[in-house]
């Protein structure tokens, strides 16, 4: 029997009564309330019903989906939340915290849009699911705390400079390893304990940016490039956009850097903040006008698909709807813009003997942006390099942008298997391509027993153009 492009009879009859069987199973689900009573979506771009019914719920996404090999419910898988989704349009049953918890444990990866034979857009159900939880599901005191300091903090990157100087000395003071020794936070605050754990090492040189806003290109002009920074990644890993400057340079990029851009909302988009998602999309938008770059690069993978997402997320602002879709059009990942347009540098070994390493691939750039092959593509070109592969490496890692804040225990699981099968390979170096999949590998590589080291793969890239070597 093939799940795909069935007919209207094969569906009815293999799955008959979908939401009210499903209903039948879980009725912890509903609420003593007459059907006609139950609060429902609103009218502002709920999920739509023709995408609804094209899942088929045969099950293939379930193999693929962290948050059901973690929890082994139902509904807490793509199908299981489709048929939330249906019931809720239908008034079978209610947008209510018994039903938005099981919104709210999705990762949003996407591997189930990739796996999917009827090529169902989950990616989209979800993404017009979360801001109908959001504006209709009143959180518990301690959620909205903790959400409005991360929706408050983490997009802005001037606030979130603030707090880098507190930050260093709480970890140079050795405030910090008392923290994590005495396990007190995580006993009175884990969600917050869970935001610490993650803390990336502070460097005093990440209070000031040193990228110029223009960049020349090295040796004869191929392109003028416009550079995302991000928030995350402009404070915490600053030599990933500095080694991305100077590959994009080497290969005869001009690179362009707007000083007023800011955070590219993928935060914010991914968990259904939508006025503050369009705002700072409209800010990104305005902060490239007129600087006539032929691209628009991105190192972190999260931010690239976001990026490549204004078109929808502008989609009802007609002032901005045309611009983000030509922004977006120009929006290209590092790996894939290198890959597309071919490296002019010349390349050295960044080791006197062979390196075997391991790229990890992010969700928002495999399942995303469907790119895959081109960061694998680009990292075989360093001479003495030997690339291997992890079991499971499309399972989400569980940082999925501030998951592994809001969803802990999920997100450690997963972060877990993600170290198991990444060491597994007995590599010497992982590569990673967001910001976020590396502070959450970083995380569980140091409490494993073979902690390996960990960069982007431009930065490997940069030190073989520049022919430095690790070893060295």
């Amino acid at each position: 029997m093939s799940p795909s492009n069935p007919t209207t009879t094969d569906r009815e009859t293999r799955i008959p009564a979908k939401s009210s069987t499903f209903l039948n199973d879980n009725p912890h689900l509903t609420r003593e309330l007459p059907e006609s009573e139950y609060p429902g979506f609103d009218r502002h771009h709920p999920p739509q019903p023709e995408l609804i019914d094209t899942c088929v719920h045969c099950g293939f996404c379930l193999a693929t989906c962290p948050s059901y090999r973690v929890i082994g419910k139902e509904m807490d898988s793509p199908r299981g939340r489709i048929y939330l989704m249906d019931a809720i349009h239908k008034g079978e049953a209610p947008l209510a915290s018994t039903t938005s918890q099981h919104f709210d444990t999705c990762l949003g990866c996407l591997a189930c849009v990739t796996t999917c034979p009827s090529e169902v857009k989950y990616d989209r159900l979800i993404a017009d699911t979360r801001p109908q939880v959001e504006r209709q599901i009143e959180r518990p005191l301690g959620d909205r705390v903790l959400r409005s300091l991360i929706f408050n903090l983490f997009p802005y990157p001037n606030r979130l400079r603030v707090l880098l100087l507190p930050l260093f000395f709480y970890q140079q003071s050795g405030l910090q390893k008392l923290v994590r020794s005495s396990g007190i936070l995580s006993k009175v605050f884990p969600r917050l304990a869970a935001m610490e754990s993650i803390l990336p090492q502070v460097r005093l040189d990440s209070l000031r940016d040193d990228l110029p806003d223009w960049i020349p290109a090295r040796g004869e002009k191929r392109y003028r490039v416009g550079m995302i920074l991000g928030c995350v990644q402009r404070l915490f890993f600053s030599s990933v956009n500095e080694a991305t400057a100077r590959v994009l340079t080497a290969n005869g990029c001009e690179v362009v850097i707007p000083r007023s851009q800011g955070c590219c909302s993928a935060l914010a988009a991914h968990q259904g903040q939508e006025e503050q998602a369009r705002a700072i999309a409209r800010q990104t938008i305005e902060a490239f006008a007129g600087t006539d770059v032929d691209f628009i690069i991105i190192n972190a993978a999260g931010c690239g698909h976001t990026l490549k997402e204004y078109g929808h997320i502008l989609r009802d602002d007609p002032a901005y709807r045309d611009r983000a879709i030509a922004f977006s059009q120009k929006v290209r990942d590092v790996h894939e813009f290198l890959a597309e347009v071919g490296l002019s540098a010349p390349l050295s070994p960044v080791s006197d003997r062979p390196l075997t390493l391991v790229y990890q691939d992010a969700c928002h750039l495999l399942h995303g942006q469907k790119i895959s092959a081109q960061p694998r593509q680009v990292l075989r070109q360093i001479p003495g390099i030997e690339l291997r592969e992890p079991l499971d490496a499309a399972l989400c890692c569980g940082s999925a942008g501030v998951y592994n804040m809001l969803q802990p225990e999920i997100a450690d699981e997963l972060g877990r298997q993600k170290v198991d099968n990444l060491l597994a390979t007995g590599a010497e170096l992982i590569t990673s391509p967001n910001p976020g999949c590396s502070l959450q590998i970083k995380k569980h590589l140091e409490s494993s027993d073979r902690a390996i080291p960990l960069m982007h793969p431009v930065e490997l890239l940069d030190l073989s153009i520049r022919g430095i070597k690790l070893d060295s």
